[in-house]
């Protein structure tokens, strides 16, 4: 393969990694139903009590079985983070950064088999699952390459007489809570434990319920690249019961979580309470693009239709409104829907699928409930169905890509539903296309399709959210890359104002010191 897999790839010749996929698929399918531990201090933990892993397009396929930590064991999970913290943070900069690009290396070395287990355990498409691994691998080197351009945050300062030296120095804040979604199981794991292992902290990472296998490849990626035994723990279970331990537990210095506003807002009051403590959320949104009257309509139709579907929708990236120029309406819906016709839903281990399941039961409920929705306050163009497909998927999480036209004001275009649904609807001016997509609690991404510079810029600086995209094919709202796209939500979708991706992530991880010396 002479090209990285990233989630803007559009035209290629795939046919050799295609072939390379279905190989390693095979070889992971030859391999399921393994009994995985959690990892405490360096050592697998047994607990008997299993969480099940299981193919959301297939749910009768038992992927693997992983050991769920008590919470009775947090105590000890967190003292043995302590500990091992303590030696980590007294590491040289430099070789931390060697491990985690050691890790990078391995992550990527092992890009096919990850991205398998990937498609089978969360339904992404291969060429989503790709993009996943390649991402997390991206993340580490990138975050190791801020720690050392910046010579581990040490910077000297001013000196208020000849005989005094001064440093500021950036150090760890000790033990930190990594809790990971299931729509990026390995990316969003990687980066955010990536940011505290490199500012020196130890990491306790619980992953989804729904896609503990993902975060198996990268404890073993980490061990194997050198990091030492409890400075990072993968811990399993709810998020409802061990996750909300963790956040409660008083040895937890730090949380970063992606995932709902509603869990996001409860975490960040429990780590307000006491004492104030670092909270890294990233939380969702409700994207908008705008399609202007001189858009290139072919263009903000692929880009719609990838940024709204892929995935399945469930990104919190993913384009759920569209604002189009009353005077493109028409041939835009028309457009949008035979191109959601043309797609294939299905197995999402097959190549020529675009959109695979939903993650769950739940997932197909909201849809549903969703659709009467639609039905009765608008008019659905394309989709609406929960998918009956035959054979082995007969039992799968499907339902299909879903267009509705719906009022700017309608709870479906306010409320954030994670589904392969979007709403559209008319405007008439910029201004009133600025007005409704600003108009949301939510801030993460945006995207405009315009010919006019002057309106791409008005929309750059107009547009409320951390990650805007102007005549994007390839993702009107989504894709963002490490060191390319800084992913950092606004309003509602998030707490730092400095997001991941971007430049000033690692930092976020360590406290400020100053340190002065006389002479």
């Amino acid at each position: 393969m002479s090209f990285r897999i990233t989630y803007s790839v559009l035209e290629a010749d795939l046919s050799t990694l295609h072939a390379q996929f279905d190989a390693a698929l095979d070889a992971v399918r030859g391999a399921l139903g393994a009994q995985l531990p959690s990892w405490i201090g360096g050592e697998p933990y047994r607990s008997g009590d299993l969480l099940e892993s299981r193919n959301p397009a297939k749910p009768d396929e038992l992927l693997a079985s992983f050991h769920r930590t008590p919470v009775s064991e947090l105590d000890r999970v967190v003292r043995v983070a302590r500990e091992a913290q303590r030696a980590w943070g007294a590491t040289a900069w430099e070789e931390r950064v060697r491990i985690l690009r050691r890790a990078a290396e391995l992550i990527s070395e092992r890009r096919l088999e990850l991205s398998a287990r990937m498609t089978l355990e969360v339904g992404k498409s291969r060429m989503e699952s790709l993009g996943d691994v390649e991402e997390s691998a991206d993340l580490l080197r990138y975050y190791a390459a801020q720690l050392e351009q910046a010579e581990g945050f040490r910077r000297p300062m001013a000196r208020l007489s000849p005989h005094e030296d001064t440093l500021s120095v950036l150090r760890p804040y000790g033990v930190f809570a990594v809790l990971s979604p299931f729509n990026f199981p390995l990316a969003l794991a990687a980066g955010m434990s990536a940011g505290a292992l490199l500012g020196g902290n130890a990491v306790i990472l619980k992953p989804s319920e729904e896609a503990p296998w993902c975060a198996e490849g990268l404890y073993q990626a980490l061990v194997e690249a050198g990091l030492p035994p409890g400075v990072f723990q993968v811990v399993h279970g709810e998020g409802e019961s061990l996750g909300a331990a963790l956040v409660r537990h008083p040895g937890v210095d730090g949380v970063a979580f992606t995932g709902s506003k509603a869990v996001g807002m409860d975490i960040h009051q429990q780590m307000s309470t006491g004492r104030v403590r670092p909270c890294f959320l990233e939380l969702g949104g409700k994207n908008p693009a705008i399609v202007c009257r001189d858009a290139d309509l072919e263009a903000a139709i692929e880009g719609c239709f990838r940024s709204a579907f892929g995935l399945s929708g469930q990104k919190c990236s993913a384009l759920s409104r569209i604002y189009v120029h009353e005077s493109l309406l028409d041939a835009f819906i028309d457009g949008l829907e035979k191109k959601v016709l043309a797609a294939e839903v299905g197995d999402p281990s097959l190549a020529s699928v675009f959109t695979g399941p939903v993650i769950n039961a739940a997932a197909v409920q909201r849809f549903e409930r969703a659709v009467d929705e639609a039905r009765q306050d608008g008019a659905v163009v394309v989709g609406a169905e929960r998918l009956r497909l035959e054979g082995a998927l007969a039992k799968g999480y499907f339902v299909e890509p879903t267009v509705v036209l719906l009022p700017h004001r309608h709870r479906l275009m306010r409320k954030e539903l994670f589904l392969p649904f979007v709403g559209v609807t008319g405007f008439r001016t910029l201004d009133d296309a600025l007005q409704l997509a600003n108009d949301c609690e939510y801030g993460l991404t945006a995207g405009i399709f315009s010919r006019n510079p002057e309106d791409v810029e008005r929309f750059m600086a107009e547009a409320e959210a951390g990650v805007l995209y102007a005549n994007r094919r390839t993702g009107a709202t989504t894709g963002a890359w490490p060191g390319v796209q800084s992913f950092c939500g606004w309003k509602a979708s998030g707490a730092s104002g400095k997001g991941g991706c971007g430049p000033y992530y690692v930092s976020q991880f360590m406290r400020e010191q100053a340190q002065t010396r006389m002479g």
